[in-house]
């Protein structure tokens, strides 16, 4: 089997007015930048990530995702937000390339894509539904590797603000994944910044933002000065996981 490669956006923080900003900084325009930037390895992905946060609490700014990735000959592998409507995202993201939640299978691996959001909340949380889900899709006869996917970053990552609207109930996430032996990555996005840790032998990953990014290991919500950026994945037949984090001026 082929090595599997992905490409990771996340929180893009669309609207409909092309020039919107968000934290003064036009968000239409800093995607541009990235997609021009990793264009070679967007072309080499097998399936495109899109981790949440895709508008910035204006469903008009789903249109700017049509037009920007609407016609790749790859899926985009849509989940919402905290500052998406799950509802109005399936509804704007409904047709191929985009396809939203569920679970998608890439050569020996299961991608599995959670839906974390609580409604007019910032934190997120797994309702049982998705937790069955979850076991269910990753139960006997499924693929030897899976990728998680949910927009809320599972446990903290050392800055106090970002970790109060974390996932809520992490424990029972840990719970399930512990018993869920193909599982070889949890992945999302939601505080604007780049880290990696550990679930004992499951990695944990969150994505730095195509727009702005949130200092790291600070108590507050203080803007850092690095750019936009987005993540490369590789999967490999055997379960490996590389990556790198790419940054853009």
């Amino acid at each position: 089997m082929a090595v599997i490669r992905l490409l990771q956006l996340t929180d893009t923080h669309l609207v409909g007015d092309p020039l919107g900003e968000m934290r003064g900084v036009r968000t239409l325009e800093t995607l541009r930048t990235v997609l021009r930037g990793a264009a070679a390895d967007l072309e080499a992905a097998d399936a495109v990530l899109l981790t949440g946060d895709i508008v910035h609490d204006d469903p008009d700014g789903y249109a700017w995702v049509r037009h920007e990735l609407g016609s790749l000959a790859k899926p985009v592998l849509c989940i919402p937000g905290n500052h998406d409507d799950p509802q109005l995202l399936r509804e704007a993201l409904g047709e191929p390339p985009f396809r939203h939640l569920g679970h998608h299978d890439l050569g020996a691996w299961r991608i599995v894509m959670l839906d974390s959001t609580v409604p007019g909340e910032a934190a997120g949380e797994l309702p049982a539904t998705e937790l069955a889900r979850l076991e269910a899709a990753l139960g006997p006869g499924s693929p030897s590797h899976a990728l998680v996917v949910l927009h809320h970053q599972p446990i903290p990552v050392g800055s106090a603000g970002l970790d109060s609207v974390g996932l809520r109930n992490s424990t029972a996430l840990q719970t399930i994944i512990a018993g869920l032996p193909t599982v070889r990555a949890l992945i999302g996005g939601h505080v604007h910044q780049e880290s990696e840790q550990r679930l004992g032998a499951v990695r944990v990953f969150t994505t730095p933002s195509t727009c702005m990014q949130f200092r790291p290991q600070v108590a507050g919500f203080e803007i850092d000065d690095r750019g936009p950026g987005c993540r490369v994945i590789e999967l490999h037949p055997d379960g490996g996981l590389q990556t790198r984090v790419r940054w853009f001026d």
